[in-house]
Formats: C-alpha cells, sequence, structure tokens
C-alpha cells in the first residue's frame, strides 16, 4: 500500500484547490477519480488524455489534455508525481492566483 492510499493528506494542497475551482459534476468526478480504488480508472484516462494532448492539433482534442493527462497519472507514477510537483511550485510562485 502506498502512502498516499493509506493518508489522503499526504495529497498535494495545490491539486485540492484546482479540483475545488471545477464545475460541481467535475469536481464530483475527479474527487471519485483520486479514490485508491480507481486506479484501473486512472492510469488509461490519463493516457488517453496525454495522447489527446499529442495530437493538440486537431480540432476535437487540445493540448491542454496533455498537463491533464499527466496530472492524473501523477497520482500512480512516482516520477511524473515529483514533476507535477515542481510544476506547481512553478504556478504557486508566478500565478498564485490560479490557486487562490
Amino acid at each position: 500500500m502506498r502512502i498516499s492510499d493509506a493518508d489522503p493528506s499526504r495529497r498535494d494542497h495545490r491539486l485540492e484547490r484546482l479540483i475545488e475551482r471545477l464545475p460541481a459534476a467535475m469536481r464530483s468526478a475527479m474527487r471519485w477519480m483520486w479514490q485508491p480504488s480507481a486506479r484501473w480508472v486512472r492510469i488509461p484516462a490519463g493516457v488517453l488524455l496525454c495522447l489527446g494532448g499529442v495530437f493538440g492539433i486537431l480540432p476535437v482534442l487540445g493540448f491542454w489534455m496533455l498537463p491533464a493527462g499527466l496530472i492524473v497519472l501523477a497520482e500512480d507514477v512516482p516520477p511524473i508525481r515529483r514533476a507535477t510537483s515542481r510544476i506547481l511550485d512553478w504556478i504557486e510562485r508566478r500565478r498564485p492566483h490560479w490557486l487562490a
């Protein structure tokens, strides 16, 4: 069992603030997706979002999908979690209103 599964308070507070800014329907979906038992949904969703972000030049897909996919994958892949934490550090310093 990973630490983040056993103790939800160990999750990044900045991600919690970003989730709070989502519309109510998306907020509840994200909270469900962050449950430890939803790992089987998180990994494929993260991979699909990243693939969609790579093809962001196409009309239906967008470049926003790549960072969203990385954030979803970061819950289960430690190297991505560290990179996401560094990016959130940068956002917290440069764009604090995004996390307000």
